[in-house]
């Protein structure tokens, strides 16, 4: 892979496939006691992150070209008001130009959705939601110090199918302490009622850094195992496999593929994208950069202009190669021979890791099965470096 540089504006994947754009809303009314990403409750700071964000368009406005995907994350989006929402797409589209039709994405808290909130956000073109809903279980929702109940998310996803929303997602969590594998289907079981066209399933993970990561330290609760883990995995698997979704990667189900997340694939596929706001990651060319994971820095950065760049990396081929071995070994589009062999297959290589059950030949791909993900993290070190 040709590296150019990250002000060409040029792709350096071989698809052809137009760049995305990621931001990051740092704010959350309250910390969730699981949650890794980068966020602050200190809601007041908002006017400053804005302001941030609108110098740090005007570094790379000439930089990517047209976007075909807007995903807007954190954090909380839905935590800013309707004003202040409507700055940031007033500044984006000011900024940047986005494809005709292009997949928009808003992350939304259950306990943030209202009718207006809903209308307004379909008035500025967003088209697709992700609802952290997480679980329908009273307990469960208590545990996580999520915001919202469960009679709370019930109403959200209604409103959100009422306003017109045809596209949209629901985040749910397994694994929690205490919960059983029936327990877990009930929560997708009530999740499909609301006909979702996509689902996220993630295992609860104990981060370090997180306050339930320091309970696990301290001995207070304890982590699946990973024969529980894998229980869970296959259940979900084959209980949404059954009523009709593809699982297209790993914590991922769709519909179909009409409804997979197109700006997640461009991260797992190398596709160029930028990322603005404390903590966000951009690619482009080979070259990896990110943000301060601090409003204070990225904001006097802004003050300063200059960008709030942390810190960057350039990727050699190989380290490319391996990327997106990683990467593709983690969907079910998989990955060519070349990304698993380089310049030299192995047919009897091939064969015997075809012969394990972990991966199987479609379209000359080599994609992982069900029990291939099962080991994805170490999948791709069965391959030659």
């Amino acid at each position: 892979m040709a590296q150019e540089t990250a002000a060409t504006g040029k792709s350096a994947h071989t698809g052809g496939e137009k760049p995305g754009l990621y931001i990051h809303v740092p704010f959350c009314k309250t910390k969730c006691p699981y949650c890794d990403f980068y966020s602050i409750t200190d809601l007041s700071a908002q006017g400053a992150w804005l302001h941030a964000l609108q110098v740090e368009i005007d570094f790379y406005k000439h930089d990517f070209g047209t976007f075909e995907t807007l995903y807007i994350g954190g954090g909380t989006p839905t935590v800013l008001s309707e004003r202040d929402l409507d700055n940031l797409f007033r500044a984006l589209h000011a900024g940047f130009s986005f494809c005709a039709g292009a997949e928009i994405t808003v992350e939304a808290n259950p306990d943030d959705i209202t009718k207006d909130k809903l209308v307004f956000l379909r008035s500025r073109g967003v088209n697709r939601l992700s609802v952290g809903v997480q679980s329908f279980d009273e307990n469960e929702l208590r545990f996580l110090e999520r915001r919202h109940t469960a009679a709370g998310a019930e109403k959200a996803l209604s409103l959100v199918r009422e306003a017109g929303f045809t596209n949209f997602g629901i985040d749910l969590m397994y694994g929690l302490p205490g919960q059983t594998g029936e327990g877990w289907l009930a929560t997708l079981r009530k999740a499909l009622t609301f006909e979702p066209p996509h689902l996220s399933c993630y295992e609860l993970t104990l981060e370090e850094t997180t306050a339930l990561g320091k309970m696990k330290m301290a001995g207070q609760i304890a982590p699946l195992t990973e024969d529980e883990g894998e229980k869970f995995f296959l259940r979900t698997s084959r209980f949404l496999q059954h009523h009709g979704f593809i699982h297209y990667e790993i914590s991922n189900f769709a519909r179909s593929d009409d409804y997979c997340s197109r700006h997640n694939r461009k991260y797992w596929r190398h596709v160029p994208y930028l990322g603005l706001g404390p903590g966000a990651h951009s690619f482009q060319g080979g070259i990896r950069w990110w943000n301060y994971r601090s409003v204070d820095r990225y904001c006097g950065a802004a003050k300063s202009g200059v960008k709030p760049v942390g810190g960057s990396e350039i990727l050699s081929s190989e380290q490319l190669r391996f990327e997106r071995l990683f990467l593709g070994l983690r969907t079910h589009h998989g990955v060519t021979m070349e990304d698993a062999f380089g310049t030299s297959p192995s047919e009897p290589l091939l064969s015997r890791i075809r012969a394990s059950g972990l991966i199987t030949m479609r379209h000359n791909r080599i994609v992982p099965t069900l029990k291939g993900f099962l080991i994805a993290d170490r999948l791709p070190l069965m391959f030659p470096d």
